[in-house]
Parts: C-alpha cells; structure tokens; sequence
C-alpha cells in the first residue's frame, strides 16, 4: 500500500522527515518496506536560484551571445554567457548554478559546469522555460514577475515541492490503516498530537428532491448493513485539475477522469470505497441490493460476461437488472462515461465474508474488495460520501440534486472488551503506568465506560472498540494495541530469559538427519533448491482426464498457481527448465520438501520426500577428460549414498512404477519402497517445455524416518583375509541383477559379505533373449581363515540355487 507523506500532512501536520516517520510506523506494526521520493518535475530544481541581470552587453567575438553579470545572492555577481535574445538588464531571472543537473523538456540531462564561452568565462546559466522541463517553449529566458530575494530556490518560486512515498505492507488484520487517514489516526497515537478530518461543514443537501430522488431497498440487511446514496446533477465529465492527478499519480494510480478520480482519492483518502452510476441508467430511479440468481449473466466494466451465483450480493435495479457486484467491480453499462451529467453516489458498508467469497469465485482483486474484504467503517459512510460530493462540485461543477439516501436499518454497536490491568504487565512483561495506558486508548479512540475494581482490589476497565478497529475483540486484542504504541523497544528485556517448561525434543531428531544428507548430497556437488509449494493443474490432468487427487485451492491468485503439488518434479523441472532457457544446462539438484494429496474420503495426505535431479554432462569439458553425459548409474549412486547413510546398505530394487518416469528402479527397505529413480519421461518433459533428458529420484522421506534407527552397532574389524570368487551366469533377459544377489543372500548367509556385477553382454552367441552376468563375491570368515574346501562348498551352493531358482548357466 502506498501512502504520500505530502498527503498525509493534510491530515496530521508534522515536521519530522519521512524517514523518522517510517521508522516509527515500523515500530508500531505497519512495516514500511521502502521509502520512494517524487518530484514533480524531474530533478526538483536543484541548484537553480532566482536572480538578477544587472548588466548586459554583446560578446566581442560572437554576433548571438550576449555577457551578462548576474547577482544570485552572493557576495559578488556572477558572469554568465547567455544566448538568448531576450534577456536585458533588470530582468528577474532563473539561474542554474554550477553544479546543477537539469532535465530538459526533450533531450538527455546534463550538468553546468564553469566553462569558456568564445573566450568568455560564464559561471552558470540563465534558462529557458524547457530547458528546466518547466513548457515546451525555447523562445526565449524565463523573465519573472516576482519580489523574492536574489538567491531564493527556484522550487520555492514555482512552488514544486518534493514528496516522499511510503510502500506499506499492510497486513490482512490491519484494515483501519488502509487509507491516509488511518495511517494519520496511527500517528496521532504515536507522536501524541492531534489528526483532522477533511472539512465537510460546507456539503449542503436539499430538504427534497427537484426531481425524483433514487430509492434503496435492502433484501439482505445482513449482507449489506449500510447503504448511502446521493444524486448529483450538472456533471462535467472532464479531466481532473492538477493537484487531484498529482496526487493519484503520487500513490501509483492513474488519472481517468474528474469523477472517477474523486471516488478513487476518496477510497485512498478515507479507506471508504465509493462507487459512481449514471443515474440515467438506472431503471425505475430505484437501487436494490440483493442476492444474484444463479448462472445470472453479467458483463463487467472490464468487458468479461460472467457467471454468478446464488450467494453473490449485487446493486440492482428497479427490474432486478445487475448494476455493479457489490463491493467488488461495476458494471459496463451502468457507469460513468464522457456524456454522462446525472450521477447517483454509492457509499456503503458490506460484510466482508460476502465480499471476499464473491471476489474470489470471480478473480477480482480491486482496491475496493481489498478494504471491504478486511472490513471497514460503518461510521465513515456518511463522510465520504460529503466529502466526495464537495470534491465534486469544485472539480466537475456538480450540483447536490436531492437529500442523502441512507438505508442503516440496524446500526453497527462498538465491541465492548474488558480490560484487566493487571493483565496488561502480566502479558507485556512490564508495567505501564495507567495514565499512559489510558492515553493511548484515548488516541486509539477506544473509550473507557466504566471503571470498575475486582474482589482482590485490581482495577478493571470497561472499554468501547469502535467498528473500524475491526481485529480488537478480546482483552489480548486491546492489550496488543497497547503494546504497539508503547512500544516494543521499550519493553526491558531481563537478563535471564526462561521458559516454564521444557519442550520434548524428538529421537531422533528428523531436521538434524535432513541436515547431514544435505550436506552429504551438497558435498557431491548437488546445490539445494526451494520451490513453490503451489503449483499448475495441466500439469497433472487435462479436461478430459481430471485428476481427483488434486488438492485445489479455492482462492488462487493465478490460475497458473492453483493446486497444491501432488509431485516434487514439475516445480523441479521448472527450476532446470529456467536454467537451460539461460545456458546452464549441467545440473545437480536435490529438494526437501511436501506433497498434498485428496484420498477418496475427502481428508488430505501429506508427505514428504526428497528429490533429486541430474542432467547435462557430469563435468564441464577440459584438456585431461572429455565430458560425459550424466547417467542413470550415476544417480543411482547418490541415491544409494543416502540411503547407506541412513542405514540402508543393501536395498532391494524391482522396476520401477511410476506415472512420470520412463522405466528405471523402485528401491525396497524392509520389503516397504522408499525410493523410486529414473529417467522423467518425455511426455513430462514436453509438458514442462525441458529440452534435455532429466534423470529423477523421489524418496520417501517419512518412510524412511520411521524405518530409521538412530542406534550405531560397532563391531571388531576382521582378521583373518576376504576372497573373491567370480562367475559368469547366462540367464533369461528378464532376470535382473537384484534377482541373482537375492537368491546369493538367501544360499549363503554366513560367510557371504558382498555381491557384485562387473559385467553385463548381450549377443547372438548366448542364443535369443539370453544375456549374461559376471559377478563377483567376496567371502569372509570372522573366525577363521578360509579353506579352499570351504570356499568350493560355498560356491558350488551358490551355483546350484542360480541353476534351480533362475535357470542359469554357468559358463566354464
């Protein structure tokens, strides 16, 4: 939100630069992000003065350059060159000092510098209208009409000031700052001085109309509390003045026409919304505020027909006809246009979880829907309502037509809250006096009913919250409030901090074993990467495939951004498709991270996972090696490494099923999968637009937290030597080497420590659809050195279950 301190000003006089403001804003809860300065014309004028020619002759050596001395305020008069035709002694002038940048009408910036002029000396320059970007006009120097001493800035003159804007964000519950005045009503609070209203003491109204008045109906008081309307006749649509632009433009928004304006610097003003209808339009002279009916049609002033529903609060007319969607957008044929010379003033209260729900269901996000979603005031309805109609009868001539419409049928009461005092240092940490607790109240416009004493003697206030301050409704609400304006940089801090109670701390710890395979994947030179955890629909369905699974938002900012990730991988691959777009294309990825999933029960699934990516070439190219592409074997490893971390040396290992990866492994510990790893396949790829092959794992990483143990089993290194026996096993295609180390395993526990394939080949001497291992194990006897006997047991076992159990052959 964006808030002019010039405007600010206006309503709560101070003399305390922007910064000191924004600090104390910070302070009391509305952070200001950034503080933005403007100038009304480029450069402020810096560095030029007001002066006077005292002298003026023609240059020895040029026919079109004249020598001037000019007094500028200082001690002795300046000589400056000049080319003008126009200028001659006595002339008030305006000077551009050395030093000064000025910003022409047309053309780049450029500095005055002391220089030579056709052998000249000329210590400044007297200018023209567009060359201070001042008009258009080069005739000519500017010659003033003015008694303001020589030296005078020539901001001063022109009356250009500067302007500071402060960029607040605003956060949701703070809704009685969204406007000029709020941020003055917080001020007030903070520099204890007084802030003022905009002066409606000169809005007159008729007793009756000349013509026929709009009536009002409310069919849904609920929805719609407060409805005020007034009817203004002799219109001029036109362009806003000066001052009314400047201030738009100073807070981002721009011009659009004299009544538009006034409304829109109203809404920025106030923080009341104010809606404009030509009352011409409105059939029956009448104003409705009801519900939509369903699959109701209704174009926008954007041009967009849309669909309503039955819970949509919409402005009618006489007929029922949709005028404007109630606190969030008018209608295209209802509003203001250049012919326009009638117009009835809308100024309400709505509530906002009806505001809110209708800018959801139709995307609309408007200044107007940002305040009333949060909630405004009831009580600021009748006064902006004033203070638009006076704007407009100085900007666009207008005329009050009638008496003000204002259909309150059940006024909005201020909340009562008690307040404990003794709770107040009990909450804060520190006592405050109760006469600087009552001032603040006082600035916050909270008043105090009653004052009342407890059975143990403490003092207890009862306090009446007015309807802006929409978040306070409890004692730690007012208490908050209290804490605000105090300050939180007043409250001591002790010098020994406890807590009451001792947190349980989990063994293990999942976030210190997140951290050591983090730093483990890091040290392979993986680089860690945070993604959105919302993400596109189309990446998992289509219209004619909908997935049920999705876990939809209802209010999405962006359709682009409308689901929760059922998957790591499409916000992954957005991250390798953004750096390959910009010629990054060797990467080495890993994310923790949730995925969300609807069961058919309609409850919702978390997890968590680990992913990993790699594609590109696993090293960039030099003169010692050759670059090569990065491979499935490749992330396999780093899989394994994780998984060997976490205690899971040997897992066992099936094909792979999974709905985004075109073959590869799903890793089994425990006989449970904890990992699924493989090449993304490339209709995935196509529909995240990634041009290179993408290698991809997905662990489960709540799965392997609860199979984790934490314990860590020390045993005596082995004395006596291993021996490495190799065979060469011709088997069906289809066996796989997981196969062959599981049927090792369950032949020979005892002595059996590893299993190994150094070599796979496939070709027309093994016969059709054969292919051969050749594998090497490595047998190990804590006890006792092997014996030759012992070893041919171990491997004539071995070789009898690969005969029995997969059908091998043993090549000689």
């Amino acid at each position: 939100m964006k808030i002019s301190y010039d405007w600010l000003r206006s309503l709560i006089p101070t003399d305390k630069p922007a910064a000191e403001i924004g600090a104390l804003l910070t302070d009391s809860g509305l952070e200001v992000e950034g503080i933005e300065e403007l100038e009304s014309v480029p450069g402020g004028l810096r560095g030029l003065v007001l002066g006077t020619v005292l002298t003026r002759e023609k240059h020895p050596d040029a026919d079109k350059l004249s020598l001037t001395t000019v007094d500028v305020g200082d001690a002795t008069p300046r000589q400056i060159v000049c080319g003008a035709p126009n200028v001659a002694a006595g002339q008030r002038v305006v000077v551009a000092l050395e030093g000064a940048m000025l910003y022409p009408t047309a053309g780049e910036p450029f500095k005055i510098k002391k220089s030579k002029i056709r052998g000249a000396a000329s210590e400044g320059m007297i200018c023209a209208e567009d060359e201070i970007g001042l008009g258009q006009s080069h005739a000519g120097i500017m010659v003033l009409d003015t008694d303001l001493p020589n030296g005078t800035p020539a901001a001063d003159y022109f009356g250009l000031g500067s302007d500071s804007v402060f960029e607040i964000g605003l956060t949701p519950n703070r809704a009685d700052a969204a406007s000029h005045y709020g941020v003055a009503r917080e001020l007030r609070a903070l520099l204890r001085q007084p802030c003022q209203l905009p002066d409606v003491s000169g809005f007159k109204a008729p007793a009756e109309a000349a013509a026929q008045n709009i009536s009002v109906t409310l069919d849904d008081p609920a929805a719609c509390p407060r409805y005020a309307g007034l009817l203004l006749e002799n219109v001029q649509v036109a362009s806003s003045p000066e001052w009314l632009q400047r201030r738009l433009r100073s807070i981002g928004l721009a011009p659009i026409n004299n009544v538009v304006d006034v409304t829109n610097f109203v809404l920025h003003e106030l923080g009341q919304p104010l809606h404009a209808f030509d009352a011409d339009q409105l059939a029956g002279h009448h104003i409705r505020v009801k519900r939509a009916e369903a699959a109701e049609k209704f174009t926008t002033l954007d041009g967009v027909v849309r669909t309503l529903k039955a819970e949509d609060l919409v402005i009618a007319d006489a007929n029922g006809q949709p005028l404007a969607l109630a606190g969030v957008f008018g209608g295209q044929t209802s509003g203001v246009s250049d012919t326009t010379t009638r117009v009835f003033l809308e100024s309400a209260y709505f509530a906002p979880a009806v505001v809110r729900k209708t800018a959801q269901t139709h995307q609309l996000k408007t200044d107007a829907s940002f305040r009333f979603e949060r909630g405004t005031d009831p009580n600021m309805v009748l006064l902006a309502l004033k203070r638009a109609a006076l704007l407009l009868q100085e900007v666009a001539g207008a005329t009050v037509a009638a008496p003000v419409v204002d259909e309150y049928p059940a006024p909005i009461k201020p909340t009562l809250v008690r307040l404990r005092l003794p709770r107040v240092e009990k909450l804060v940490g520190q006592f405050i006096a109760p006469a600087r607790i009552r001032q603040i109240l006082t600035d916050l416009d909270m008043l105090i009913t009653q004052e009342l004493t407890d059975e143990a003697g403490h003092e207890e206030w009862i306090l009446s919250v007015p309807p802006h301050k929409v978040d306070v409704t409890r004692e730690a609400d007012v208490i908050e409030e209290i804490l605000r304006i105090y300050g939180y940089n007043h409250v001591a801090l002790r010098p020994h901090n406890s807590a009451s109670f001792l947190a349980k701390f989990p063994n293990p710890d999942p976030e210190i074993i997140r951290q050591h395979v983090a730093r483990l994947l890091s040290g392979q030179g993986f680089s860690e990467i945070i993604t959105n955890s919302i993400t596109n629909s189309r990446y998992f369905e289509t219209e004619d495939a909908p997935d049920a699974g999705l876990v939809h938002l209802l209010n999405f900012n962006s359709a682009e951004l409308n689901v929760l990730r059922p998957s790591l991988l499409p916000s992954g691959l957005e991250v390798v498709r953004h750096n390959v777009n910009r010629r990054q294309r060797d990467l080495k990825l890993y994310e923790f991270g949730k995925t969300y999933r609807q069961l058919p029960d309609g409850s919702h699934q978390e997890q968590n996972q680990l992913v990993i990516y790699l594609t590109g070439n696993t090293a960039a190219e030099t003169w010692q090696q050759k670059s090569a592409k990065s491979s499935f074997h490749q992330l396999a490893g780093a899989v394994q490494q994780v998984l060997a971390a976490l205690g899971f040396s040997e897992p066992a290992s099936k094909p792979v099923e999974h709905p985004y990866l075109a073959g590869g492994l799903t890793l089994l510990a425990q006989n449970q999968p904890v990992a699924q790893l493989g090449a993304v396949s490339p209709a995935m790829l196509k529909r995240l637009d990634v041009s290179q092959p993408v290698w991809f794992a997905e662990l489960d990483w709540d799965g392997l937290m609860r199979k984790y143990k934490s314990r860590l089993v020390a045993q005596e290194l082995p004395k006596f030597p291993e021996v490495r026996r190799d065979l060469s096993l011709v088997v069906d295609r289809t066996v796989s080497f997981d196969q062959l180390r599981q049927i090792a395993r369950r032949a020979e526990k005892k002595l059996l420590r590893h299993v190994n394939v150094f070599d796979v080949y496939e070709g027309d001497n093994l016969g059709e659809g054969k292919k051969s291992y050749s594998v090497s194990f490595l047998l190990q006897d804590a006890t006792q050195t092997l014996t030759d006997q012992a070893i041919d047991q171990v491997m004539n076992r071995l070789i009898q279950q690969f005969e029995q159990q997969a059908g091998a052959v043993i090549r000689r």
